[in-house]
């Protein structure tokens, strides 16, 4: 089912969330694998879930770790891209070797900041209330490189998003199983459905 605009799920942590996002038309999905994240997988349950879906962009995501470590647990999970939580500097950058998404924090301050053209993309989780001086930057980045906003799971919000900003796609939270095997996707499913090509 086609969207308006490409998806992000983000922290995926269970089969239930991968499975069901990919079956609804997702394009990527992140997996924590930095081990000082909470909610940080193990590279050997990252793998087990990956090997249940298909034809989403697995992305590892991480903060400090060095480019050493990075490269090595993308390598082992067969990532397509990592998510960083912070900037880095251009030489950093340069020694990972997956292609690279930065998330910025999601205030305008930030966003006179210059990355180098090898970045993929910005992801930027908005605050519950956006000023206009922060839309008006986020739209003059969009124009600029390919950003992904994060609008939590409010449907309309997100459909205004995608429908007035050129952007490259939203992102949002996976959640946890109740129980193995047991989730509500009540909210998931209301942002996907508001996002459906009408």
């Amino acid at each position: 089912m086609p969207h308006l605009v490409p998806l992000l799920i983000r922290g995926i942590n269970n089969l239930s969330d991968a499975r069901y996002c990919a079956g609804m038309g997702a394009d990527k999905l992140t997996f924590i694998l930095d081990p000082a994240l909470p909610g940080h997988l193990a590279p050997k349950t990252m793998k087990e879930l990956a090997g249940w879906i298909a034809g989403v962009e697995l992305i590892g995501e991480f903060d400090q770790l060095s480019a050493h470590k990075i490269n090595s647990i993308s390598a082992e999970c067969a990532l397509d891209a990592v998510l960083l939580r912070s900037p880095r500097t251009a030489a950093e950058l340069a020694e990972i070797a997956p292609p690279v998404y930065i998330e910025l924090p999601g205030d305008a301050s930030v966003f006179t900041q210059t990355f180098p053209e090898s970045v993929l993309g910005l992801v930027v989780e908005l605050p519950t209330s956006t000023s206009a001086e922060t839309l008006a930057a986020l739209q003059q980045i969009a124009r600029e490189r390919p950003l992904w906003l994060g609008p939590g799971l409010l449907p309309e919000r997100a459909r205004d998003l995608a429908t007035q900003l050129p952007l490259a796609g939203l992102s949002f939270p996976s959640g946890d199983e109740v129980k193995p095997g047991l989730r509500d996707f009540d909210q998931l499913e209301a942002v996907f459905e508001a996002l459906e090509i009408d």
